[in-house]
């Protein structure tokens, strides 16, 4: 019975991977297919004339303004993550270390945000950027990024920092260190799978937004990566075949991001979850 059951469990499992990622492979292969390949309508996933033309027309359409695109996604995304990292990490440090009044409210607080649709924050974040004078700037953009990702990376680290036995950060503080220096020498270098974790995270907000990026710039030379590729949508057409290209090289650099940091997010998914 029980060897029938693990057999079961590998099946559905087998489904279920193959349900997610057949659509990653989809994409793959329309974007080595011409567009008269895509439109037909047989099923392949193997494209009959495959060709690199696709990816040759987006590096190089208008004036090389893909790459302006992707130097666009990689700062703010980088930005918004140093932001968020520093925001989140002395604040999540703060609520776990310190008990001070409105400690819980303002916890919850954090975690009341994250019940609200991106849709409904926008209209605020874009009066509040636009009354700064910052719209169509990059800084309004990363403003507007690490405001809705600096909750869950709250309470993630805290997450984290409360699994750190607090004896360590008094006998830092019998050392000499103040709570600074404790937070910076002491609990930070112990904390990297929970930082990796959180700047993930952060990352992959500011690469993937799509809304906040269309509302709040207004030029092409200012579009990030997701509203570039919006560019081939058009009214009575789509140019799947080059949009299918764009997304593969979207994928890139979280990809590489994620390979380099696995090991830290891997352990830092799994520490963060347990208290002890």
């Amino acid at each position: 019975m029980k060897k029938e059951n693990n057999i079961l469990t590998h099946i559905i499992l087998i489904i279920a991977s193959f349900i997610s990622i057949f659509p990653v492979i989809w994409i793959f292969s329309t974007s080595f297919k011409y567009k008269s390949d895509v439109l037909k309508p047989s099923i392949s996933i193997i494209p009959e004339n495959p060709t690199l033309s696709n990816y040759t027309y987006v590096l190089t359409m208008d004036n090389y303004i893909f790459w302006k695109w992707l130097i666009n996604s990689v700062f703010i995304a980088i930005i918004t993550t140093i932001i968020g990292l520093f925001l989140a990490s002395t604040t999540a440090y703060a609520f776990s270390r310190f008990e001070f009044w409105g400690k819980k409210t303002l916890l919850f607080s954090f975690l009341l945000t994250q019940m609200f649709p991106g849709a409904i924050l926008i209209v605020p974040l874009y009066n509040i950027v636009k009354n700064m004078s910052l719209l169509d700037t990059y800084i309004g953009l990363i403003i507007a990024y690490s405001t809705i990702s600096l909750p869950f990376c709250v309470w993630m680290l805290k997450s984290f920092f409360d699994t750190i036995p607090k004896s360590l950060d008094e006998a830092a503080m019998v050392d000499g260190l103040n709570a600074f220096s404790t937070f910076w020498k002491i609990i930070l270098p112990l904390s990297l799978p929970g930082l990796a974790v959180t700047a993930f995270f952060s990352f992959i907000t500011a690469w993937n937004e799509f809304m906040f990026a269309l509302t709040f710039m207004s030029s092409s030379n200012h579009y990030t990566l997701p509203v570039g590729l919006r560019t081939f949508v058009f009214e009575f057409n789509t140019d799947w075949h080059y949009m299918a290209a764009g997304a593969v090289i979207v994928t890139l650099p979280v990809l590489f991001f994620f390979l380099i940091a696995q090991k830290f997010l891997i352990s830092g998914l799994t520490t963060g979850g347990v208290k002890g």
